[in-house]
């Protein structure tokens, strides 16, 4: 499926064309090597004019789960905030939050999130350059630029129903290339540079509804779950459509474990001793190598109930992340209007 160039736009490169970057498959020369903000460089101001047309009857949609709303988190590394109050007197309070991990609901990565072992992280940026005192690809690039553009609902899950074939949440369902086609066809979806791509699995619902503490703590050590496929073909998709950021109601946009021998693996890479093994994932590729913008555990199923009865899957999306410089990610604060 074509995005749509209107003749006014910049003629973005392919990801074929991206084969000659320096390094290959990187979009640092394309955006500067000052640049902070990755695709979000996709929501020029004519993207967000043509975006802010699409409001029409004012309804809005909160696509943000609640803080705490997945306590105990999934993967066991993101304790409970606690929420304090205090009083000065009988009319007044004011409160705080402690052991508040900035990823533990609806969240967008900061630039600053991954690395990739040859490479560095996003630019070439050198691992020591990152730490609280500096702010380098902090989450306050995204809360400065601000990200307001065209929201695309694909609601994988509930065409795959459709077709008699649901999604298996406790599975690690591999959304490929022709499910996204075959979703956005079954809707009626045409896309254009700069869209603010939202998928859905089902999966954090799932989590909700189906995953008590117990499930939660065996979860963590037999981690399963549906997502994009780990393969270049999907990288090339996205990247080809030009989406300023990619959002998925799942824990980490991609599924887990990663497509078996998949194309983005890097040879002769050890696993490290503590946390995720990232190599044959799609965040190198996506986060590091070309600075997408990623949501994850997004709250999605209230808005895919409305564009199911409307027909509707287009809408204005807000998304303000906290500006805390060098946060490596945040709250979404995310909203569709349609």
């Amino acid at each position: 499926m074509e995005s749509y160039h209107p003749e006014s736009e910049i003629r973005w490169p392919s990801f074929r064309e991206l084969g000659q970057a320096d390094p290959p498959e990187t979009s640092w020369s394309l955006f500067g090597a000052d640049d902070g903000i990755g695709t979000l460089n996709f929501l020029t101001p004519e993207v967000r004019r043509r975006a802010a047309a699409l409001v029409r009857t004012g309804r809005t949609f909160n696509l943000d789960y609640a803080i705490g709303a997945f306590d105990p988190f999934p993967t066991g590394t993101r304790p409970e905030a606690k929420h304090s109050m205090f009083s000065n007197n009988p009319w007044h309070f004011d409160d705080w939050l402690d052991s508040f991990y900035l990823q533990a609901t609806t969240q967008i990565d900061a630039l600053r999130h991954i690395g990739h072992p040859e490479l560095g992280f996003y630019g070439g940026r050198a691992r020591e350059e990152f730490s609280t005192e500096t702010s380098t690809l902090g989450i306050q690039t995204y809360a400065e630029a601000g990200i307001v553009g065209r929201g695309v609902l694909l609601d994988v899950a509930r065409h795959l129903e459709a077709e008699g074939r649901p999604i298996a949440q406790d599975t690690a369902y591999e959304i490929g290339v022709d499910d996204l086609e075959a979703t956005a066809a079954r809707q009626g979806v045409r896309f254009e540079d700069g869209d603010l791509l939202l998928v859905r699995t089902g999966w954090a619902e799932y989590c909700r509804a189906h995953m008590d503490a117990a499930a939660r703590a065996a979860f963590t050590s037999d981690m399963r779950l549906p997502g994009l496929a780990t393969t270049r073909a999907v990288v090339a998709w996205l990247w080809d459509h030009h989406f300023s950021l990619v959002a998925v109601d799942n824990l980490g946009v991609e599924c887990f474990p990663y497509t078996p021998g998949n194309d983005l693996r890097l040879e002769g890479q050890e696993p490290p001793e503590r946390g995720v093994d990232h190599n044959g994932g799609i965040h190198r590729h996506l986060l590091t190598m070309l600075g997408f913008a990623l949501g994850e555990m997004w709250a999605l199923d209230g808005l895919a109930q409305d564009c199911a009865t409307d027909g509707v899957y287009e809408f204005l999306v807000t998304a303000k992340p906290l500006n805390l410089p060098g946060g490596v990610g945040s709250p979404a604060n995310a909203m569709a209007i349609k």
